[in-house]
């Protein structure tokens, strides 16, 4: 379906002590995506997590039939090195930063090797760098993301300004009726998600909004009926 409103809970806000648990109960709550940031301390001064929890989350989702889109953000700085790691490990998308080329054709050259794995292609951009540099590139990926925080670490406050970029992506897609999906992520909570889908947003990353709840079940079903 063209450009479907789905959540994509990011489990780096969740207790990792019981991960399992933490993704069981958001797709219960509706959540169709699992955003995995991967930090490796260079291109973002934070680490997080890499390919073998990958693989075992998606192990258990598979084994326990949770229909999740493994939804992989690679905040790397060398990302065409890993991308058949992660595709192994079971990542359905996988997203590289356009900041870690040097131009569109090097950014091609990742985009085919996502390709060749067989995966889905996403390309984010940092809140400061403008959103020209994708236009080329759209009809060539799958999605874009648009970060509406300064990558690396959870719980940082939503950039408006972010907004404009994703409309103005959107409006290049519908120009060219490209059925690309725009994704943001960072700082969204109840109280701005319906702005973020509003401006053409459609696959929405919610992280420390939803894991710093009891109740995440309830919660994630919060966000999903916000946007749908």
């Amino acid at each position: 379906m063209k450009n479907h409103k789905a959540l994509a809970p990011s489990i780096l806000s969740a207790n990792f002590t019981n991960l399992a648990t933490a993704i069981t109960e958001t797709a219960e709550g509706g959540a169709t995506y699992l955003h995995l940031d991967v930090m490796d301390g260079h291109f973002v001064p934070n680490i997080s997590f890499g390919i073998p929890i990958v693989q075992s989350l998606r192990s258990f989702a598979d084994e326990n039939a949770l229909n999740l889109t493994f939804d992989a953000h690679l905040m790397i700085a060398n990302p065409k090195s890993y991308i058949k790691p992660f595709a192994d490990a079971g990542a359905d998308l996988i997203t590289f930063h356009y900041e870690t080329c040097e131009n569109a054709e090097e950014a091609r050259g990742i985009i085919s090797l996502i390709r060749g794995e067989g995966k889905r292609v996403g390309v984010a951009i940092n809140p400061h760098t403008h959103e020209d540099v994708l236009k080329p590139l759209l009809p060539e990926i799958d999605m874009a993301l648009v970060m509406s925080v300064v990558p690396g670490f959870g719980g940082q406050g939503f950039m408006p300004h972010t907004l404009d970029k994703a409309r103005k992506i959107r409006g290049w897609a519908d120009e060219q009726n490209l059925p690309l999906n725009i994704q943001m992520d960072g700082g969204i909570n109840l109280d701005n998600i319906k702005t973020v889908a509003d401006a053409g947003a459609n696959i929405i990353v919610v992280g420390s909004a939803i894991f710093a709840h009891e109740d995440i079940t309830a919660k994630t079903r919060e966000f999903v009926d916000k946007i749908t």
